[in-house]
């Protein structure tokens, strides 16, 4: 087996992205500036040769490979991991984040969402999940333990499938920042942008995170007028 390299990036913006909604296991369609960030990605891929595509089922990341694909100028089947999905937030899908992140906060006895973060700066993440399927009562919100291992799984058999070669996966934010977390907690800085590109490797049993939260890829595919 030799090296895979896995580019992972993020799906095109969407409506919910917009008007600061949860979106996990909900879906809503890329608005024009996420459709163009997708465009702009695939060109900026162009010149990078894939052995095989990967998505989450829903359609935002299913929405964005199919523009990725057009503007990069190539064409593969699209492998959907329902192991890729984002974190499944329960009955706090759709409800707006700061609501979210409001009543997780006071569930931990903290004032503000402001303060949460003071205390929790470099696990907030977890302790969100954990509280999020604690106060679900629909069973629908998934445990720290749960997400994490279907995320590490999903990693595993993309690897085993294609063994060598470059990758591209297209999934969510959160699952980005999350593998971030768990194979390099270093490579963690702030939110994972729309359509930017993780570079991670899989080499004799290792994962290396290469680079994280790239824009590069978008840039050189920036149309000049």
């Amino acid at each position: 087996m030799g090296k895979v390299t896995l580019f992972v990036t993020r799906h095109g913006k969407t409506m919910l992205n917009t008007t600061e909604r949860v979106q996990g296991w909900a879906d809503s369609p890329l608005t024009e500036a996420g459709v163009l960030v997708a465009e702009q990605l695939g060109r900026g891929l162009a010149d990078t040769k894939f052995e095989a595509l990967y998505t989450s089922d829903r359609g935002r990341t299913l929405e964005t490979a199919d523009i990725v694909m057009r503007h990069a100028g190539f064409e593969l089947p699209v492998n959907q991991l329902k192991g890729l999905r984002e974190f499944g937030f329960g009955k706090f899908e759709g409800e707006y984040n700061l609501f979210m992140w409001e009543t997780v906060s006071k569930m931990h006895g903290f004032d503000s969402v402001e303060a949460f973060f003071e205390v929790h700066k470099h696990d907030a993440p977890r302790v969100m999940i954990d509280a999020v399927a604690d106060m679900d009562e629909t069973g629908m919100a998934e445990n720290w333990d749960i997400f994490t291992e279907r995320l590490l799984q999903s990693l595993d058999l993309i690897c085993s499938e294609q063994r060598e070669g470059n990758v591209l996966v297209i999934c969510h934010g959160m699952v980005i920042n999350i593998l971030l977390s768990l194979l390099d907690p270093t490579r963690v800085d702030g939110p994972i942008e729309n359509a930017s590109v993780t570079k991670i490797s899989y080499e004799n049993g290792q994962y290396t995170v290469e680079s994280a939260n790239d824009m590069q890829y978008v840039e050189r595919g920036v149309v000049k007028n």
